[in-house]
């Protein structure tokens, strides 16, 4: 079997992924045509033109499809108003209703608008957080129950030719699909596949699909296993519609979605996408739009990638490629960061303060934040003056064989210089760094590799296709059971810092979700080095952080609001990132109604979420340990359940942040 063929169509040619044709309205779907972008509005659903008119904001910012809750009959018989004033007014985009709940808000927003989209973890049922120890019978007895709630809705979609998106959520699954699957991937996808049977015995296939998760990682093996299972029981192969939900705001948000996203993106899979972001809906446009884009001429600009017959990997459960210790690089050590300087001058202690360290003067000593880099990259100089402790030089191997030996600087090869010292059989017993691309993976190279244990390799790429080219080269080193760490080396070149926040959590994200990769080094570009050195550093731990693989700050999960959220979701997260961001490697879910309660921040330590006009439930991970908070007091009850776990801690001097 080709490497990749269970879930995509190559690992290393980007193909889309061939797909069965949707309408929606007058919108189509599917791998014949572009990747299509959407997204949600936050309005009330009963405020006509307040909904009328942030739809119109989101169509012009370029939105293909306006998703509108509808959370009760009410709600879903006024979207017809809202469709009405559209048309009158020129726009003919199509609306899908969002339903959870309520089968009847469903059945009748399938005869008024032009989608609608349903969540197999609560379309059937309510959500108890029981485990049931089912049989076989009585599972099979559940799923007809289930059979007799949907066909109606399926049926009325089929005569009113109306799509249905079939959305699971990580964070909603079923007691049922809890029970048998627990909180799990392929709990995700048999949840999907519970009410996809049904729709294909009725003969409906006008359907997309989506497996949503705040964890990116999470979000990526479902779909592919997704893929997988549509593939075994021979089932449509349905457009997905991509999203990593409750993303949060900022550069956070934007990373953990491009790393979702974009890992998928890459190899082919996704038809249509949605950016959630706490922030208006507009906003999430050209987010999405600058993913899907760069996929447009992927075909025919990326260099060919030596094909694989098979992969060394399991692309449906996380495991990490294991390495060798070398220095504080691989092992069981975190991801390491390397701050690149290579272009810009160093001359005193304050030029290292965007990476996190920072010299007190008046104590003559150092301090460090969270974001700290642990390596800095000089290039062809050498820092003129003594590094804190917390932070190690690398350097070109010309320059630092002429330094002399000076502890905390080590030499960066490029593989002729590696080489050549090899042959001459000089002896390097410390950490030495070697610069690695896929082309150089010939000949005697990697026989040396084998036999170093003292080398770091740092891996780069000029492919347009870079994710899946470095993809090739850890295969690659795998299949020699060479167990060296390796560091991925990114650049930037030419795009703003939108596309380099998005294109970097893509091409190194897609590498670190499946376990690959000791540590990141981004490359800034040669016109503003000293401009983008903090940027690039706070971008490089946040995409570990999305990643999972090393937590150096607060991880937000709030979801980016909808006409169900219960109070100002933006400035609700803004104040509680405020208070509480220097809670290092502490998830704090933020959601606007129940609906985006316990289930959907899914891992979070503590949880903020709405339960009616001003008032807040906390909540101790899927546990409310406060009902009915009025909001005004709700920040400062929150901070104090944290002093009584002993988790809080008051913030460090405004220095260091």
């Amino acid at each position: 079997m080709a490497a990749g063929s269970e879930y995509c169509q190559s690992l290393t040619a980007y193909s889309r992924r061939p797909t069965t044709q949707v309408r929606v309205g007058d919108l189509w779907m599917g791998s014949d045509y572009p990747i299509r972008v959407q997204s949600m509005t936050t309005i009330d659903t009963m405020d006509t033109l307040g909904s009328v008119e942030q739809s119109i904001r989101m169509i012009e910012a370029g939105c293909e499809l306006v998703r509108i809750t509808a959370p009760s009959v009410k709600e879903a018989q006024n979207l017809d108003n809202i469709r009405k004033e559209l048309n009158r007014r020129g726009y003919r985009t199509p609306i899908c209703a969002d339903i959870h709940f309520t089968p009847n808000a469903a059945e009748l927003a399938a005869r008024l608008v032009e989608k609608v989209r349903i969540n197999p973890g609560n379309y059937a049922d309510k959500k108890r957080f029981e485990i049931v120890d089912y049989t076989e019978a009585a599972y099979q007895a559940e799923i007809e129950r289930i059979r007799e709630k949907f066909v109606p809705l399926v049926r009325i979609c089929k005569e009113y030719g109306t799509a249905m998106r079939i959305g699971t959520n990580h964070g909603s699954l079923s007691d049922r699909i809890m029970s048998r699957y627990g909180d799990t991937p392929i709990g995700m996808v048999e949840s999907a596949l519970e009410f996809l049977r049904i729709c294909e015995d009725e003969h409906f296939t006008n359907i997309v699909i989506s497996m949503k998760s705040s964890n990116p990682q999470v979000m990526v093996e479902a779909y592919r296993l997704l893929v997988k299972k549509l593939k075994d029981e021979n089932l449509q192969p349905y457009p997905l519609h991509l999203g990593v939900t409750e993303a949060g705001e900022g550069e956070d948000g934007r990373v953990k979605s491009a790393m979702g996203i974009g890992t998928l993106l890459e190899d082919g899979l996704g038809d249509t996408v949605r950016v959630s972001l706490t922030e208006d809906p507009e906003f999430e446009i050209p987010v999405a739009r600058t993913l899907v884009d760069r996929y447009a001429e992927r075909a025919a600009t990326a260099q060919p990638i030596e094909a694989l017959t098979t992969s060394p990997i399991n692309p449906f459960a996380y495991t990490r490629r294991i390495t060798a210790e070398v220095e504080n690089f691989g092992g069981k050590n975190v991801p390491r960061v390397i701050a690149d300087f290579s272009t810009q001058e160093i001359n005193n202690p304050a030029d290292l303060q965007p990476i996190g360290h920072f010299y007190l003067p008046a104590t003559d000593k150092w301090a460090m934040n969270d974001l700290g880099a642990d390596y800095l990259y000089t290039g062809s100089r050498s820092v003129p003056f003594m590094l804190p402790n917390g932070l190690k030089e690398l350097i070109d191997y010309p320059i630092w064989r002429t330094l002399g030996e000076q502890a905390h600087k080590f030499p960066v090869f490029t593989t002729t210089e590696y080489l050549t010292s090899i042959q001459e059989q000089q002896a390097f017993p410390f950490l030495h760094v070697v610069r690695l691309s896929l082309d150089d993976c010939e000949g005697d190279l990697l026989g040396y590799l084998q036999e170093d244990p003292y080398a770091v390799l740092l891996v780069e790429t000029t492919n347009s296709h870079a994710m899946p080219e470095l993809r090739r080269l850890f295969f690659k080193l795998i299949q020699q059971r060479i167990n060296l760490p390796v560091v991925i080396q990114w650049s930037q070149g030419q795009t703003t810092a939108d596309a380099t926040t998005l294109y970097a959590a893509t091409d190194c994200g897609g590498l670190l979700v499946d376990g690959l990769g000791d540590g990141l080094m981004l490359k800034p570009s040669v016109e503003n080095p000293g401009q983008q050195s903090k940027f690039l550093n706070s971008l490089a731990f946040g995409i570990l952080q999305a990643a999972r693989t090393r937590m150096s700050k607060t991880e937000y999960i709030s979801c980016p609001s909808c006409g169900r959220t219960l109070f100002d979701l933006q400035d609700t997260t803004a104040q509680i990132r405020q208070r509480t961001d220097h809670l290092k490697g502490i998830k704090i879910g933020i959601m606007g109604c129940i609906v985006n309660g316990p289930g959907e921040m899914a891992d979070a330590d503590y949880g903020y979420v709405g339960m009616g006009v001003n008032k807040i439930a906390l909540y101790r991970g899927q546990q409310v340990v406060k009902r009915s908070v009025p909001a005004d007091r709700a920040l400062d009850e929150l901070i104090e359940l944290m002093r009584e776990d002993g988790v809080w801690r008051e913030p460090e001097a405004a220095l260091l942040a």
